[in-house]
């Protein structure tokens, strides 16, 4: 009886090890980075509550949302080291901001500042276009749109071909 129990045992005892080594292979996760992300005013650097701030891993689908609090700051900790992401900012009467950010430390942080919306672009004011794209003034050619336009040279033309041809005589 007792080589018997003895014989169980061990039997037990084997079968439990086995089990150890067929068990799932553990793969842990990629490190990640605390991205702290602060969202200010552009005109007086006070911060912004209750903005969108939205992490979106580039190659990836889908999106992470956050809200800043009442500091204008916001913080994630699961993205991983090594990954770009793409930080989209969205706050009510303020212009969209979006760029795309390395994450390469452990530790990274993010601040915005955000504008408040320009004014409309209309094609009935008048507009600086030196200012706008560093040319020189469009309103002289505007005002005179003979002096703009290219000489318009009629081309040499052969006679011939301009002139139809006499249809041939019809028979009576």
């Amino acid at each position: 009886m007792t080589v018997v129990a003895l014989l169980l045992v061990t039997s037990l005892s084997l079968s439990a090890q086995e089990t150890k080594r067929r068990g799932r292979k553990y793969k842990s996760p990629p490190p990640t980075a605390r991205i702290e992300v602060t969202i200010l005013r552009d005109i007086d650097a006070k911060p912004i509550e209750n903005a969108s701030v939205i992490f979106h891993l580039v190659g990836d689908q889908g999106n992470m949302e956050l809200k800043t609090n009442e500091d204008g700051k916001t913080m994630i900790d699961v993205l991983p080291i090594g990954s770009t992401i793409r930080l989209q900012v969205l706050a009510k009467g303020f212009q969209t901001f979006g760029e795309d950010y390395k994450v390469d430390k452990a530790m990274l942080n993010l601040g915005v500042r955000l504008k408040r919306p320009g004014e409309q672009y209309s094609i009935y004011k008048e507009h600086d276009q030196k200012a706008e794209n560093g040319t020189g003034s469009d309103k002289d050619k505007a005002a005179d749109p003979a002096k703009d336009a290219s000489p318009k040279d009629p081309a040499p033309t052969d006679p011939t071909k301009d002139k139809p041809a006499d249809p041939a005589p019809q028979p009576h």
